[in-house]
């Protein structure tokens, strides 16, 4: 496979400008700016995980109302960048890809949750920007329904066979933070590195032709109607899909894959910032971390409760999921957008 030479990075400006106009940045409804009631998140989809529930329990405790808003990482990031001069949203959240992004951006205030401070210090920032509040593993999710008569795959190269044609989803990794990092992960696997992106887009192209398809928002909803049989995602979506009764499998691929840390953060500016200071408490607190492992979300203080751990993947299967550098993840990802788009494209 060729090695790709290394492309300069664009600017994070001009990132933003992309992804602005690759979806759509508009505030939650019925978001309103200084509004003592409520407070706003960014990119918290209520099917994502356990979002639903984590900001409706968070209402119910405090009476602070608290939308689901459908945005992905980029979204999110354009957006913010967006309104800098007067922001929407209190708290944002998006996969630790887009960490970097967010610094430079100056979107961002420092402001360490309580209960934070139990978060290694690999997975926060120095400054207190943000911190990562849970993990979960690039997966596939399979509906076993929807396969044609096809079995289950187990391998990154199995998607590739002609009887999975047409079959396959994932999220445009120019926009969704899990669609980069299972690009990344996708790469990783088959031998490159966050130095040569070759082996990935040769995959990634071989897929397109294959007939995958690429999604700009949270695609579970698809998988569970047949429409996305197998979807490469998270984990914790696969299991909770599983929870709901879809006939799903949950596939750690056999060539390897990736973990991915996800990262909360209070606005720069929030025109709710106390309510967005009390909702990331909660997301820290003992009640907001175990209604994330609930999501099959793994939580980054203390353990998986027993009732999730039996019910996902052996441990000896996350054991081919791979930690890297993440803020060097980040940092490539422009790089990793303009080959994408050139050499694979979905256009």
């Amino acid at each position: 496979m060729p090695h790709r030479p290394t492309v300069l990075l664009t600017s994070t400006v001009a990132l933003v400008l992309t992804l602005a106009a690759c979806g759509d940045v508009d505030p939650p409804d019925g978001a309103a700016a200084g509004d003592g009631e409520i407070v706003i998140t960014y990119n918290s989809p209520t099917e994502w995980g356990n979002y639903g529930e984590v900001l409706s329990a968070f209402t119910e405790e405090t009476g602070i109302r608290a939308p689901n808003d459908p945005k992905n990482s980029g979204q999110a990031l354009a957006a913010l960048q967006a309104e800098q001069g007067s922001p929407v949203a209190d708290v944002a959240y998006t996969g630790i890809a887009f960490a970097d992004q967010l610094v430079e951006t100056g979107v961002l205030q420092n402001h360490v949750p309580e209960g934070a401070e139990q978060v290694p210090e690999e997975l926060r920032d120095p400054d207190g920007a943000w911190t990562t509040v849970h993990t979960g593993t690039i997966a596939l999710i399979v509906n076993e329904d929807h396969l044609g008569g096809a079995p289950v795959p187990t391998s990154w190269a199995d998607l590739l066979e002609p009887e999975y044609e047409g079959l396959v989803g994932y999220l445009d990794p120019t926009q969704a933070a899990v669609g980069y990092s299972a690009a990344t992960a996708v790469n990783l696997a088959l031998g490159g590195d966050l130095d040569d992106w070759g082996p990935g887009l040769d995959y990634l192209n071989d897929l397109r032709e294959n007939g995958a398809s690429t999604s700009a928002q949270t695609a579970t909803a698809k998988v569970a109607q047949g429409e996305i049989p197998i979807l490469i995602d998270t984990d914790f979506n696969g299991y909770k899909l599983q929870d709901q009764g879809t006939n799903v499998t949950v596939v750690i691929p056999e060539e390897g894959s990736l973990q991915i840390p996800y990262i909360v953060g209070l606005v720069d500016g929030a025109p709710n910032e106390d309510n967005g200071r009390e909702l990331l408490d909660f997301y820290f607190s003992e009640q907001g971390q175990a209604l994330f492992a609930a999501g099959y979300m793994r939580p980054v203080i203390g353990e998986m409760p027993e009732e999730q751990a039996d019910r996902v993947l052996p441990p000896e299967d996350y054991e081919r999921a791979e930690t890297i550098d993440y803020i060097e993840q980040g940092a490539r990802q422009a790089e990793f957008n303009e080959l994408y788009q050139d050499e694979v494209g979905f256009r």
